[in-house]
């Protein structure tokens, strides 16, 4: 039996400009999924690769139960989180990304405004996912073929020490002809895979913590930067390797445990 594998879009190993991303979420996860972007760029233009251009998207601003979870300090509290990341990255690195003060998908009659070759959801709720899914799902049927053709969505989740990290095709990835793997082209979206699980996880209370020790007890101090080292190894093989044997991961960081989740 041959062995399954998805083959990474030529556009994102030969790209004719910056692979264009869009970040959703810039908090426990998404504030650290933002720094392994930010390797990824550099490391990615000193491989002749034109690197990335990201935009964050995040309405939140940071209060004092975010400082010590999250990737940001007290003199930055009331600050909005996807300014406050972008603006201290634009400086360490040298680039250029973009931060948006408002949540993904507020202006749905404008489906241009955000395209992007890759989405990454790093949100706490089911229904922001189903939402996602769903403007993806417009993108895609309203296909116009230029460099910001939405082509990968990644979604990482965690609760309070597990979590998963799932890559996603936003449409069918033409794959080459191989005789020594099962090529597959695509990846179905998570709100597909795990409907039932979502819908039912979206019951659960998510009210924002008041303080640091509330919060510790909702979410494990290093289950986010875990979970941001699966999603940026994945984009890494994608890159790098040109293909996948993975989608994923599932990870149980209290019992040290992560289990890959299979192509098929």
């Amino acid at each position: 039996m041959k062995t399954s594998v998805h083959i990474t879009d030529n556009y994102i190993i030969n790209p004719t400009n910056p692979l264009t991303v869009n970040l959703i979420g810039a908090g426990g996860t998404g504030s650290q999924m933002l720094t392994a972007l930010a390797r990824i760029n550099y490391a990615l233009l000193h491989l002749d690769h034109p690197g990335l251009s990201v935009t964050v998207y995040d309405d939140d601003r940071i209060t004092e139960a975010n400082i010590g979870r999250q990737l940001f300090s007290e003199s930055e509290i009331g600050l909005h989180k996807s300014v406050t990341l972008v603006n201290r990255y634009n400086v360490f690195f040298g680039t250029n990304w973009k931060a948006k003060a408002r949540r993904f998908g507020n202006d749905l009659y404008d489906i241009d405004s955000y395209r992007a070759n890759i989405h990454i959801s790093c949100v706490d709720t089911a229904k922001s996912r189903f939402e996602i899914s769903e403007l993806l799902y417009e993108m895609n049927l309203s296909k116009r073929y230029n460099r910001d053709q939405p082509l990968y969505w990644l979604d990482l989740g965690n609760s309070k020490d597990t979590g998963q990290a799932i890559l996603s095709t936003i449409a069918n990835i033409r794959q080459p002809e191989s005789e020594k793997f099962t090529t597959v082209s695509n990846l179905p979206f998570i709100t597909e895979m795990f409907r039932d699980e979502l819908e039912q996880a979206d019951k659960s209370d998510n009210t924002p913590s008041c303080s640091l020790a509330e919060a510790l007890t909702q979410q494990d101090l290093f289950i986010n930067p875990a979970i941001a080292i699966l999603g940026g190894e994945l984009l890494w093989q994608l890159f790098r390797e040109g293909m996948i044997f993975n989608r994923g991961a599932f990870i149980h960081l209290k019992n040290f445990r992560t289990q890959p989740i299979k192509l098929s």
